[in-house]
């Protein structure tokens, strides 16, 4: 049974952190691109950063490139989110996510690359507030 266990959600004031992690099971977690995505109320889910399977690049939605840092432990089979400098308006829910595929993009055509938002398996995501 595939699996993806988001942990490490809460409150927190503006201008703090959190560390979200997701362990995964039931897959070959080093085979996947790790993505982690949010959904705040009343708005589409967005894809918030990656991390690849083949070589560990990483991207960053533009509003959080510097706050926060993605990572992940094949052995351990897990990925991480590091959130620095925390806002108001990254209040969310936050989910982790998997999909078989190299990099965390995917040909967008004429207008290039596009980050990656169709995955094979989504975590029940955990809850983020950043108070003011």
């Amino acid at each position: 049974e595939v699996q993806l266990v988001e942990s490490g959600g809460g409150l927190v004031q503006a201008g703090g952190s959190l560390r979200l992690s997701c362990i995964a099971s039931g897959f070959t977690f080093a085979n996947y691109a790790m993505g982690w995505f949010r959904q705040a109320p009343g708005k589409d889910r967005e894809v918030v950063s990656c991390v690849s399977s083949s070589d560990g690049s990483t991207y960053y939605e533009e509003s959080v490139k510097g706050r926060f840092t993605v990572s992940r432990d094949d052995a351990k089979k897990t990925v991480t989110l590091q959130m620095k400098n925390l806002k108001p308006e990254d209040t969310a829910v936050y989910y982790c996510a998997a999909r078989l595929w190299p990099s965390c993009t995917v040909s967008g055509g004429p207008e290039g690359p596009r980050p990656l938002y169709v995955m094979d398996y989504w975590g029940k995501g955990i809850l983020v507030t950043v108070s003011t």
